[in-house]
């Protein structure tokens, strides 16, 4: 797969780099019965209020029904299209099993097609297969992984992304995830064989702030530019620093920059190994 870049007639053309789809993907209508039309958050909560800044707008999506618990067990399945979903990262294909039912699951790297796979505990160790994480030897690449058993994938689904399968101990896994943390998850937990497709997607560049609008981005402001009720960094005619601030303050008047945000007793942290090394990925 090939990245596209486009005659620079504009500054904005210029600087667009996108995904040659035409080389990828095999379809670009979705099977109307695995969708829905759905409104989304735009980083409101259940109030109306704003809990995560610069989301709103953006085209209009249909949602897939993607299978992310992969309970038909035993049951070979063929991938039949490669399609785009405008709700993840990661290409989508339609998988036929062999008793007829058709399923949107989450591509692995490179896959086309005619690929077949089976979620069994005694599946091959093969790209798209899945078993427990008992089942696969260390050093393997995963992903779509369960954190608790049979409450389907949670981690790791994201384009281009894996986990590797570091050692079995106790009843447990330990993987080391894209963040470069080591965390343990039960080791019936279930995980798919591979990579996440659509690896080049960190090599797209929008060109220009309209696109970003599209995606549903919304502009970010300096927090300088700001009056003082809005933002800690806010008023002084946009001249001044932080000034007499520990250091640099989110809106809500929290330390950014270099800060740990992690909850101190969050419930997981018994399951990890070794935290992420910040700034490394």
């Amino acid at each position: 797969m090939a990245m596209k870049t486009y005659k620079p007639t504009t500054q904005s053309r210029r600087n667009t780099v996108t995904i040659d789809y035409s080389k990828v993907l095999t379809t670009d209508t979705p099977l109307k019965s695995l969708t829905m039309g759905r409104k989304r958050g735009v980083g409101r909560n259940n109030m109306g209020r704003i809990t995560t800044a610069h989301k709103g707008g953006g085209n209009k999506r249909r949602y897939r029904f993607v299978d992310f618990h992969y309970n038909k067990h035993d049951i070979p399945a063929k991938i039949t299209t490669v399609e785009y979903d405008p709700n993840r990262s990661a290409f989508v294909g339609i998988a036929v099993y062999a008793d007829g039912e058709k399923r949107y699951v989450v591509l692995p790297k490179d896959v086309k097609p005619g690929h077949s796979f089976i979620v069994s505990e005694n599946a091959p160790i093969e790209v798209g297969n899945r078993l427990p994480l008992n089942k696969i030897p260390s050093g393997t690449f995963v992903y779509n992984i369960e954190i608790k058993p049979g409450a389907g994938s949670k981690m790791v689904r994201s384009a281009g992304s894996f986990a590797q399968v570091v050692a079995q101990q106790e009843g447990y896994t330990q993987l080391k995830m894209p963040s470069t943390e080591i965390r343990r998850v039960q080791d019936i937990a279930w995980a798919t064989v591979g990579e996440v497709s659509n690896h080049e997607h960190k090599l797209v560049k929008y060109g220009k702030a309209g696109r970003s609008r599209w995606m549903g981005i919304r502009p970010t402001v300096r927090g300088t530019a700001m009056n003082p009720v809005d933002h800690p960094h806010g008023g002084g005619e946009q001249k001044q620093g932080i000034g007499l601030r520990r250091g640099p303050k989110t809106r809500h008047g929290k330390q950014a920059y270099g800060v740990r945000t992690r909850t101190p007793k969050k419930y997981s942290n018994q399951n990890v190994i070794t935290r992420r090394k910040n700034g490394v990925r």
